[in-house]
């Protein structure tokens, strides 16, 4: 009989591992990725950030003005989003819908979950013109994307006891979703919705970059200038709006425990 050994060398692993070892160098290699230009650019990142230090806040107006819209911009999408996707997300949890309905709303869940917000916001600001209504929009598609898919798997987990005890009753559809499965995954929902809120906070910053409202066009406008004092003015005060939402994002999560 022959022996067995405990500890068998995994080849395939070993292999595997070895081919993604090579194509890396070879992406790598491919890519001009190299020592001499990572030390160049560390040397033109320490002068930009000389540049861009004392940070200029003299136009606070104009900074007050763009993170306002940003914030309206994220509330509006967080919200039409999330309201969106609780029909969307019953519509595709395999376990309440039909196959021809569940189907189709995951695909299409799949397809606004697919392209990344800032294509959108360009497709957006193609359509409707350059503004917040754009980066609503677009982020809007975004939430819908994410909390539709999250919560349609967090309704394909529950018990299905407690839904077949309030069917037992008599209870309508309606009836059965408000004390059968929401009841199960209302928690949950708030979390991904508050996640949500807390993520269109920080992308609301970003689709002002391609015309769509909010501070990230005037970050690019100084960028463009070379105002680089007003560039530090805006990091910093984003900073302090993403660190203040989770903050008050941290409080919610634990008053709903």
């Amino acid at each position: 009989m022959t022996a067995r050994r405990a500890f068998a060398p995994n080849w395939q692993g070993r292999a595997a591992l070895a081919a993604l070892a090579l194509y890396c160098a070879y992406a790598v290699s491919q890519l001009d990725i190299s020592g001499g230009r990572l030390a160049t650019g560390l040397g033109e990142g320490a002068r930009f950030l000389a540049r861009m230090w004392p940070p200029n806040f003299e136009r606070w107006d104009t900074l007050v003005e763009g993170m306002v819209e940003s914030l309206q911009i994220a509330v509006l999408s967080s919200a039409a989003g999330i309201l969106l996707s609780l029909p969307l997300g019953l519509m595709a949890a395999r376990n309440l819908a039909p196959w021809w309905l569940s189907g189709p709303t995951r695909g299409f869940v799949a397809i606004c979950r697919s392209l990344h917000y800032v294509i959108v916001a360009i497709l957006f600001v193609k359509a409707v013109g350059f503004g917040a209504l754009a980066g609503v929009a677009a982020l809007t598609v975004a939430s819908m994307g994410f909390i539709a898919k999250l919560f349609a798997e967090a309704i394909e987990e529950i018990s299905m006891k407690q839904v077949e005890a309030v069917r037992a009753t008599g209870a309508g559809p309606f009836a059965v979703l408000l004390y059968g499965v929401l009841p199960q995954v209302a928690s949950r929902f708030i979390g991904f919705c508050i996640y949500q809120l807390d993520s269109n906070l920080r992308n609301s910053t970003l689709v002002g970059i391609v015309g769509a409202g909010g501070i990230g066009g005037t970050l690019f406008a100084a960028f463009k200038r070379f105002d680089y004092d007003f560039v530090a003015a805006i990091l910093l005060t984003i900073i302090a709006l993403i660190f203040l939402a989770e903050i008050v994002s941290a409080r919610v999560r634990k008053a709903l425990q």
